[in-house]
């Protein structure tokens, strides 16, 4: 609708042109009708000018396709008025000046859509009126002076118009860019509790409300073994500034690899793959996989440096990765809603980590066997898990074959481990 009235004005927004060009029209033919002895024709023009005039106010209570089609039909015959006169004056510079002050102003302005048909009806009346009425009037200096001051008039009151048209928007801009600046803040602020992923979907217009879907996803838990032990040990300000720089590198990791973080309570961090992006079940397990291992080997850097600021015993990571079906999606109310999921996979992903050894990355058996072609990793056996009948299959995952093939190092320690030399501390509960 917006583009439509922009494109076709009510014919009530060119009363103001259509005002100023009779009235020239009705000073040309009051001069033209003195010195023609008072030729009646001239005179007859003068109610047909008055009713078309009037005619621009009845339009405007018309329906919108009728509107449209007078408002094109009066713009036409607008222009032809105007090639008439100027023809009738014989092309006289000063009605010529002002007539032609009049549509410039105009086209500049709110006409600017009907520019191109206005000079065509021009060029049309001004043709006609040159064929059939071969003689022309000689405008009297009164009729010029009123047709010139008149036209500056109308210029300066659009001129006027136009400035005042132009700081409301300015205004308005000013404001938009405003609220522009005001929402990019929040919208910094909100991205710090949102994954990017998650963030991007919420801000591309995906309907937010209470649903959840079943899908499968790759879910991944890490904390920081006998945390409570490293609270004794550190006072306060230690403690927040290990804590904070070891989330700020685990989230970043996080989501260079494109996972959806969960949570974040305390030392401990929930991360899944597979909503809202997925790039496939099995590529979404080997990406979290990955993620995993970059976080084990930025922990072994993190770990020297926190030696080196006298920190005895740095932190240690556990992680613990399932892959299974589960209930995701927006849970809570329409007023209140929290992005989570839930499900069995859930829960043995959290249980796993639990379980884990101290940088040790512990594995089901659905992931594994998604992740096995890419991931080396060592097999643990059936283990008993707390909140589950059946023992579970569980692997230890090492590296990626990548890695293991491109550094020697890394074989042996492969070989290592698969032969079983490995610290252990308690077994899996």
């Amino acid at each position: 609708m917006v583009g439509e009235e922009f494109a076709y004005p009510s014919p009530k927004h060119q009363g103001l042109y259509r005002l100023i060009i009779s009235m020239c029209t009705v000073a040309i033919l009051l001069g033209a009708w003195a010195d023609t002895n008072h030729h009646p024709a001239l005179l007859a023009g003068l109610p047909t000018l008055f009713v078309y005039q009037f005619s621009t106010y009845c339009a405007v209570n018309q329906s919108m396709p009728w509107r449209q089609r007078l408002t094109l039909t009066m713009a036409f015959i607008d222009g032809l008025i105007t090639g008439f006169l100027i023809a009738f004056v014989g092309y006289d510079p000063f009605i010529v000046i002002g007539l032609g002050l009049i549509f410039l102003v105009t086209v500049v302005g709110y006409l600017k859509p009907f520019s191109s048909p206005n000079l065509l009806a021009i060029m049309a009346g001004a043709a006609l009126t040159s064929w059939f009425l071969p003689l022309n009037f000689a405008p009297s200096r009164g009729t010029q002076l009123f047709v010139l001051a008149i036209s500056s008039g109308y210029a300066l009151l659009q001129m006027s118009t136009a400035r005042r048209k132009y700081f409301l928007l300015a205004k308005k801009h000013d404001s938009v860019l405003r609220q522009n600046e005001w929402l990019t803040l929040r919208n910094f602020r909100l991205s710090k509790y949102l994954s990017p992923a998650l963030r991007k979907a919420i801000l591309s217009g995906k309907d937010v409300r209470a649903q959840t879907e079943e899908k499968i996803l790759t879910i991944f838990f890490s904390d920081i073994v006998d945390f409570t032990t490293l609270t004794e040990e550190l006072d306060s300000e230690q403690l927040a500034n290990v804590l904070n720089t070891y989330l700020t590198e685990m989230s970043e990791i996080a989501f260079r690899f494109g996972g959806t973080i969960d949570k974040v309570i305390g030392d401990s961090i929930m991360v899944f793959f597979g909503d809202p992006q997925s790039r496939g079940i099995q590529a979404d397990a080997i990406t979290c996989l990955s993620m995993a291992i970059a976080m084990k080997r930025a922990m072994i850097d993190l770990q020297a440096r926190w030696r080196a600021e006298g920190i005895g015993s740095p932190p240690i990571l556990r992680m613990g990765i399932n892959s299974g079906l589960c209930k995701v999606g927006n849970f809570g109310t329409e007023n209140r809603l929290d992005y989570t999921l839930l499900g069995r996979a859930v829960n043995l992903a959290s249980r796993l980590e639990t379980s884990a050894n101290s940088n040790e990355i512990l594995i089901s058996k659905d992931t594994y066997e998604l992740v096995k072609d890419t991931v080396h990793c060592v097999s643990r056996g059936k283990i008993p898990i707390k909140g589950f009948a059946v023992a579970v299959d569980i692997y230890s995952a090492i590296d990626l074959h990548k890695h293991l093939r491109s550094t020697p190092q890394a074989s042996a320690a492969r070989y290592s481990v698969a032969a079983g030399i490995m610290p252990k501390t308690n077994s899996y509960s």
